[in-house]
């Protein structure tokens, strides 16, 4: 298992990644529009990341010595620490059918308490 995997990308990162998230990668054929991918077991966990400076990303303890280039890359949070429900006074929620068929909406959901008074 090598020491560490860097991964240098080309445009920002997304926003809520940050060092302890899990990257991963996927590999999967081109199509028009992205990536096609059949199977969550073509999805390959590169590791925990450990560092991340502007557009470069270390992963320590890599699972993989090689990611290929131009995989997917993504990353999950640890849900033992990101735990949260929603906070503040106000929501609002928009659903739209954009599809031409007709859809039926059995139910919404929503967790909410009391965070002040």
């Amino acid at each position: 298992m090598p020491a560490s995997t860097v991964l240098t990308f080309t445009e920002p990162l997304n926003i809520s990644c940050q060092v302890g998230d899990t990257a991963y990668y996927l590999n999967g054929s081109t199509a028009v529009g992205g990536f096609t991918s059949g199977l969550h077991t073509d999805i390959v966990e590169i590791g925990i990341i450990t560092n991340i400076t502007g557009l470069v990303i270390t992963i320590g303890d890599s699972f993989v010595s090689v990611v290929p280039n131009g995989s997917f890359i993504l990353f999950s949070k640890d849900n033992k620490v990101n735990l949260s429900s929603l906070l503040g006074y106000y929501a609002e929620v928009k659903i739209v059918n954009a599809s031409v068929e007709e859809a039926e909406l059995f139910s919404v959901g929503v967790d909410t308490f009391e965070s002040s008074k």
